[in-house]
């Protein structure tokens, strides 16, 4: 029988009652007395030198209290990069200042240049087209191509880099000779030249800031759409604004999705703090979606070539990839780990291939900055990956299903370290393989072919397996690998006197369901109702500093703080049953929300041993104190690695070229599951994203760096009706060994493994009909299968 509470559950989401009913408070919801708007004005053009800035026109307009322009902040700090990353030959990366406002050049169009502060969002949006009108800027060649930007280096984003690299990194440099060795002897090599397509995050919800200063006391607030508000305080006070960090206070109240994009700081939200302070008001700023196309950072957007050696057998010998990955133009918080450490260290996948080589060079163009999109490096790798090893089978003349199968990391082999540097600690790949065959029906597939080309349809089937390194850790280990913070997280668990419960998570809550999971493990942790815990979040004033959530980590790495303040509870609690019950503390157990002597009926409720605590009347306070409340961080010691396989079969309309999903299987080990029905719903979710990027969503700047995608009108997201009805296992479960909830991540998984399953499936249905066809680049559209079918 299903469980109806705790964990494994599948409890509903107790935050969506909120949301369905128009209760949740987003920021935008927020209104101060006395607050005014901002709106910034934007650069029309990709790149150019700002000749002047026109703003006395607006600065005389009605209700416009403030102009800031570039000038303003140029004394002070720029936005870094989260991580540092060294080229090959030891040189650290280049690293421009990102300012807050754009100063002597604008970079990409949309990049912010000026803001205006007035009384009404109406009068703010005149000033700020008054000054797009009066400025001069003396437009100068846009670099958007990769290869073009690092052959054309009379051509620069920034006037102190050459080249327009970043760095150039290689992982792991010591294997290069024996891969390149290994590959020239090698009897087959596959080569596959693919482009992973840029993509707009497009959450629902836009991105919105709210600045507040209080002169009495010195302290900023700011309010903001943020899936890590901790790091936006940190980035704000000591990098951007050079403030004390204890004068500022960030709150992400309900935020309505991130994909990544509300990970890193923006500067709007330090123009907002810096307006608020110079006015005494509260200054607010919403973007508008075509805001958001051109300011939000964007997704992927590699260009890769890899190289998969073989013998004629299809035993893998080794994996070369050459990849250009853009920055845009200016470095997101994340935007030099997502193409280094979260991409080249999956290249070897869930396989045993011996010799892996990474090559991977960032490039500054004149687009919007790229940064973590749901998955983060993974998919890029993924995708690369398993495009080559069906290439490999097709060329070979082999099973796509046995070749994967002969080459994964057996279950006798783990813990598993990879020629790429991680240590996986356990799997079964060939168990969730054996599940997607079994619940996709691969046994059947020639029967539904035939019924589609009695239809005129052409009928492919496409597999994919994947892996994915989550919660991004150890701190010493990113450390060393030029992370410029922690990645721990924590949690305080605080028992009230009436034993109700409320427990601050550092993870953020954007749509992941932390409320309703958290509750659960508190709930069969203490033996406490779900209902009387609350999950409190997104306040910097009142969780302890955590790393917020991205990268599938909330639940194994802050989950397991949390885990960990609980067991600090039970302990303190037996250390006070033990006086109550006149018992030696060694002889106390706690099970089912009771604390009990060993071999005897005495035994105190968690309530009353939380009342004891906060109503010392009968208490050893000479040895031990009132209250129950504990803080835990966690720190862990290896990542999670999630994996699964996916098999996906399209119908192709021969006439018009329109790719059809017609079915969807994934069997997925997630190690230990909370809550199966949130499991499946952030599967469904992420294959959703998948689905667009494979066949739909594409960012394209022309020429000139004008994003032609810049709307609904032209970025085409998947609709209800271009996904099917999935069917969603987890039952292949491997527990992680290194955390204490056995879980590792689910968030990502759909986005990672759907890409190159989708591709996959296209290529075996044009190949069943005669094309000989062995690539086309996502998005698979039907114009494109089209002229592929036609050529």
């Amino acid at each position: 029988m299903p469980k109806d509470s705790g964990i494994g559950a599948s409890s509903k989401r107790r935050e969506d009652i909120r949301f369905l009913t128009g209760r949740g408070v987003y920021t935008d919801d927020i209104t101060l007395h006395g607050e005014l708007h901002a709106v910034m004005v934007r650069s029309t053009v990709a790149n150019g030198k700002i000749a002047s800035v026109g703003i006395a026109r607006a600065e005389s307009m009605p209700g416009v209290q403030a102009v800031f322009t570039g000038a303003d902040f140029a004394a002070v700090g720029g936005n870094p990069a989260g991580w540092l990353i060294n080229s090959r030959d030891g040189t650290p990366m280049r690293e421009p200042k990102r300012p807050v406002l754009a100063h002597g050049k604008v970079r990409h169009v949309g990049d912010a240049y000026a803001a205006v502060v007035a009384d009404t969002y109406e009068q703010a949006r005149d000033a700020a087209q008054a000054i797009s009108d009066d400025t001069v800027i003396e437009e100068l060649p846009a670099i958007v191509n990769m290869a073009d930007a690092v052959a054309n280096p009379a051509n620069r984003v920034h006037d102190e880099i050459p080249d327009n690299v970043c760095y150039d990194w290689g992982w792991i440099e010591d294997n290069r000779a024996k891969v390149d060795a290994a590959i020239k002897s090698a009897p087959h090599v596959t080569t596959v030249e693919l482009i992973n397509n840029r993509l707009v995050p497009n959450a629902m919800e836009p991105r919105a800031s709210i600045g507040e200063y209080f002169p009495g006391t010195g302290d900023y607030k700011l309010t903001t759409t943020s899936q890590n508000p901790h790091l936006t305080r940190l980035l704000v006070a000591a990098f951007v604004l050079g403030i004390p960090e204890n004068k500022l206070t960030v709150v992400a109240p309900d935020v309505g999705g991130g994909f990544g994009s509300k990970i890193y700081h923006y500067g709007e939200e330090a123009l907002v703090l810096a307006a608020a302070k110079k006015l005494g008001r509260p200054v607010r700023w919403t973007a508008e979606r075509s805001e958001s196309f051109l300011s939000d950072a964007h997704g992927r957007d590699h260009v890769t070539k890899i190289e998969l050696a073989s013998d004629l057998q299809g035993n893998f010998i080794a994996i070369r990839t050459t990849t250009l990955a853009n920055v845009g133009a200016y470095l997101s918080n994340f935007s030099t780990v997502t193409p280094t450490f979260l991409h080249g260290t999956l290249m070897a996948g869930p396989y045993k291939v011996p010799n892996v080589y990474v090559n991977v060079k960032t490039v500054f163009t004149n687009t919007a900055p790229v940064d973590a999109y749901r998955g983060a490096g993974r998919p890029e790798a993924t995708y690369s990956i398993e495009r080559a090893v069906d290439k490999l089978c097709r060329e070979l003349n082999l099973d796509p299903f046995e070749v994967r199968r002969k080459n994964f990391i057996t279950k006798d082999m783990f813990p598993y370290t990879t020629p790429v540097g991680l240590a996986y600690d356990t799997g079964d790949y060939h168990a969730t393989l054996d599940k997607a065959m079994q619940l996709a029906d691969v046994a059947g597939f020639e029967k539904r072919a035939a019924t589609s080309k009695a239809k005129g349809k052409l009928r492919g089937m496409g597999l994919s397996t994947w892996i994915e390194a989550c919660g991004i850790a150890p701190s010493h280990l990113v450390g060393i690998l030029g992370a410029r913070v922690g990645l721990y997280d924590a949690a305080t668990v605080r028992v009230n006197a009436t034993g109700n419960l409320s427990v601050m998570v550092g993870a953020h809550s954007h749509g992941q369901g932390h409320e309703t999971v958290f509750a659960q493990i508190v709930s069969s942790k203490l033996g406490v109702p779900e209902s009387s815990v609350e999950i409190v979040h997104g306040d910097t004033s009142k969780i302890p500093f955590g790393m917020g959530s991205y990268g599938s980590r909330s639940l194994a790495v802050c989950g397991v703080a949390m885990d960990k303040a609980l067991d600090k509870i039970i302990a303190k609690g037996k250390k006070i049953a033990a006086h109550m019950l006149e018992a030696a503390e060694g002889d106390i157990t706690f099970a089912d929300g009771k604390f009990s002597v060993a071999g005897t009926d005495k035994a105190k409720t968690f309530g009353e041993i939380a009342f004891s605590a906060y109503v010392p009347h009968n208490y050893p306070l000479e040895t031990l104190e009132p209250g129950l409340e504990e803080t835990a961080f966690y720190d862990p010691a290896n990542f999670t690695y999630p994996a699964g396989a996916y098999i996906c079969e399209v119908e192709i309309d021969p006439d018009t070229g329109k790719v059809e999903v017609a079915s969807f299987t994934c069997a997925d080990d997630f190690g230990n599951v909370m809550n199966p029905m949130i499991v499946e719903g952030q599967v469904h979710g992420g294959v959703g994203q998948g689905i667009g990027q494979a066949l739909l969503e594409n960012a394209h700047y022309d020429e000139n760096g004008q994003l032609l995608t810049g709307s609904y009108m032209d970025y085409a997201m998947p609709r209800a009706d271009d996904v099917p009805f999935y069917t969603v296992d987890h039952s292949c479960s491997t527990p992680c060994t290194h955390n204490p909830l056995g879980v590792k991540g689910c968030g990502e998984a759909g986005a990672i493994g759907s890409p190159p399953a989708v591709v996959n499936a296209v290529i075996d249905a044009l190949h069943r009909a005669g094309h000989k066809i062995n690539h086309i680049d996502m998005p698979v559209s039907p114009s494109r299968v089209w002229s592929a079918m036609n050529a």
